[in-house]
């Protein structure tokens, strides 16, 4: 694989009415998670115009290094044991869309 900087971009579309929840679940439980696996999160939260739709874009040395700190991160104790159920029992669809950093 190329070591290509990249971001990935997420989109959530969530079940109606959860959003200010798994936004609070997200910034309290899972956000301090991700920092400490490393992950650069770039941004996050809810979409300005529809309160049950949020985004997450990250940012990776490469495509392997997201693969191996996914693999980390989501097979972990401490996601699956923590916020893991709480994060997506609320969410009913995403996208995931991997692009250059350099395209930004």
């Amino acid at each position: 694989m190329s070591s290509t900087p990249i971001v990935e971009i997420r989109t959530y579309r969530l079940k109606a009415g959860t959003g200010a929840e798994f936004h609070r679940t997200f910034v309290e439980e899972s956000l301090p998670m991700l920092q400490r696996f490393g992950v650069d999160v770039v941004a996050f939260g809810p979409s300005l115009d529809e309160p049950d739709s949020y985004y997450l874009i990250r940012a990776y040395p490469s495509l392997d290094e997201r693969e191996r700190s996914e693999e980390a991160f989501y097979g972990s104790d401490e996601w699956r044991e923590g916020p893991r159920e709480a994060i997506v029992s609320r969410i009913e669809s995403h996208i995931a869309v991997v692009l250059p950093a350099s395209s930004l």
